[in-house]
């Protein structure tokens, strides 16, 4: 069975930084494409950044402060958040298993983790 875990959310003041790791399990999970999203309650889920094979997209929301950092070997996905910010505050999720379609699209991943709060204070 496909699995992600998110592990390193917290909560941090602003300008401070979190690393979010997720980890993929599971024979058949497709690690090709994967994504951050991030959702707040009564707001849908939004996409913050996307790797895939020789590419890497950030929203424009992040670009510059955060960056990814994919392990391979560990089947491991980082996000390192610098500079962050109040309206960074959010459940994080992973994203695997791409079937197509924009890279920030809820539809286009087929597997998800659980998340990791994340929470900046002023």
């Amino acid at each position: 069975e496909a699995q992600l875990v998110e592990a390193g959310g917290g909560s941090v003041q602003a300008g401070g930084s979190l690393r979010l790791s997720c980890t993929a399990s599971g024979s058949n999970i497709n690690t090709n494409f994967m994504a951050w999203f991030r959702q707040v309650p009564g707001q849908e889920r939004e996409g913050v950044a996307r790797v895939g094979v020789g590419d890497v997209r950030f929203a424009d929301s992040v670009s510059g402060r955060f960056t990814m950092e994919k392990d391979n070997a560990k089947n491991t996905l980082y996000l390192q958040m610098n500079e962050l910010r109040p309206d960074d505050t959010g459940m994080y999720y992973c994203a695997a298993d791409f079937i197509g379609g924009g890279p920030f699209a809820v539809r286009a991943y087929r597997t998800w983790g659980r998340g990791t709060q994340v929470t900046v204070s002023s």
